[in-house]
């Protein structure tokens, strides 16, 4: 009896079977050559945006475009009343005649006034010769002192005549100077009127998407100045730009990547821009950078910069927001993990990895997401076993029993290298990059 006791005892004390270890999946993380794509949020914009106003006033007399349309440059768009033009043409032509009739009959008066000099210079040397001749004769009393005074006064009379032809002759050559600015000025009046003529008749100044018309047939219409009546915008489609704004930080980046050479300036280069729409699947639209500003808005601390698309199915319009992507980095080789392998505490990140069957916690910092995995940029190197699923059960120093496992890699249509857009596929010409020598040059000249 006490044998049996003693033996239900021991059994009694016992504890009770062992926990069986957790099993969670892991994966090696993926390794593979990437580019860090930035991503900013963009708006479209015409490249040409034109306000289409009236240069003279008058009545709009018909409109001859479709709106909503595209147009061509030239094409016609509206006709103003040309009849008060043609007025002011033929009026202005009539001046121009009239001015020059007046300048050929000064020029036939300044030619009677050249001819009337020469016979006055003629009768007035005869009228000299005579003078003194009847002096020598007078001096030898071969003439009388009254043929004398009679030859004298004939001499004083040519000579005056000479000088009234010679008046003569200065007026009509003033005249001919005032026909001919007045000839210039009635051209200039008939160039003037031409063009008011020409206004009237107002054409598309670019190729784009038409609007609609402001201002219906029939009514009274300003023009000429900045306030004038607008008639209606084109804008065009054909490349078409994607405006953006960088911060500090990202400016800053992009500058040191430059001159460390991993990555050419936006300002000197035409670096490769991806685009996708609001209803688009990665970035189906490929296009090149365009345009830098030069300084910081600074209600924004931003500074705006600029992409071009050719955007040759005309799918992308004015106004529109984009989702654009620009290299951030050169291409090199990265670790790549899901980010729901990874946990937080507080501001540190970490991931669970397994070794000889025994959980460890291995802190990490992370980058971007490309493919749709997160970017581990320090704390893996590649070979390790992630655990994936099954983070819920996994304990720093627990033994674990291990399913493996794949990490799937979701291509997002980005390319894991790039080179600026060759010359021969540009959309915009080339930012040229001035020496400092040369910019001083400039300032100095």
């Amino acid at each position: 009896m006490l044998l049996l006791v003693a033996s239900g005892c021991s059994q009694g004390q016992s504890g009770p079977p062992a926990m069986p270890k957790p099993t969670v999946t892991v994966a090696q993380p993926v390794v593979k050559k990437i580019v860090e794509w930035d991503a900013f949020t963009g708006r479209l914009e015409a490249v040409d945006l034109v306000e289409v106003r009236a240069r003279v006033n008058g009545y709009l007399q018909s409109v001859h475009f479709d709106e909503g349309q595209i147009v061509k440059k030239n094409d016609l768009l509206f006709i103003i009343d040309p009849r008060p033009f043609e007025a002011e043409l033929a009026a202005a032509q009539a001046r121009l005649q009239q001015s020059e009739s007046q300048f050929k009959q000064a020029k036939a008066m300044t030619e009677v006034a050249r001819a009337n000099l020469l016979q006055s210079e003629a009768q007035l040397n005869l009228a000299d010769v005579r003078y003194k001749r009847t002096q020598n004769l007078v001096e030898r009393n071969a003439s009388s002192q009254d043929e004398l005074d009679d030859r004298e006064a004939e001499f004083l009379k040519a000579k005056a005549d000479i000088e009234g032809v010679r008046a003569s002759l200065n007026s009509s050559e003033a005249a001919i100077a005032t026909a001919q600015a007045e000839i210039e000025l009635a051209k200039a009046g008939v160039e003037t009127a031409e063009l008011n003529l020409q206004y009237t008749r107002i054409r598309a100044p670019i190729t784009g998407r038409i609007s609609r018309k402001y201002v219906t047939e029939g009514n009274l219409i300003a023009g000429g100045s900045a306030t004038s009546s607008l008639l209606t915008t084109i804008a065009s489609v054909q490349p078409i730009y994607c405006v953006f704004d960088a911060t500090e930080q990202d400016v800053l980046k992009y500058s040191r990547l430059a001159k460390s050479g991993e990555r050419e300036s936006s300002r000197v280069a035409k670096n490769p821009v991806y685009l996708g729409l609001v209803d688009e699947d990665g970035f189906p639209h490929q296009g090149h950078m365009d345009f830098v500003d030069n300084r910081f808005d600074v209600n924004t601390a931003s500074l705006r910069a600029r992409s071009v698309f050719a955007n040759e199915d005309e799918l992308l319009l004015p106004g529109m927001f984009a989702r654009i992507r620009l290299p951030g980095s050169a291409s090199h080789q990265a670790i790549l993990i899901p980010d729901s392998a990874i946990g937080t505490d507080q501001s540190t990140q970490y991931v669970y990895i397994v070794v000889d069957g025994v959980i460890q916690r291995r802190p990490i910092t992370s980058g971007p997401i490309i493919d749709g995995l997160r970017v581990i940029r320090e704390g893996l190197d590649g070979t390790e076993l992630l655990v994936t699923e099954g983070l819920m059960q996994a304990r720093p120093d627990a033994e674990v029993n291990t399913i493996d496992g794949t990490i799937e890699i979701v291509e997002d249509g980005l390319p894991d290298e790039y080179q600026p857009v060759p010359k021969d596929k540009w959309i915009s010409p080339a930012p040229t990059a001035v020496p400092v020598a040369d910019r001083m040059t400039e300032v100095t000249r």
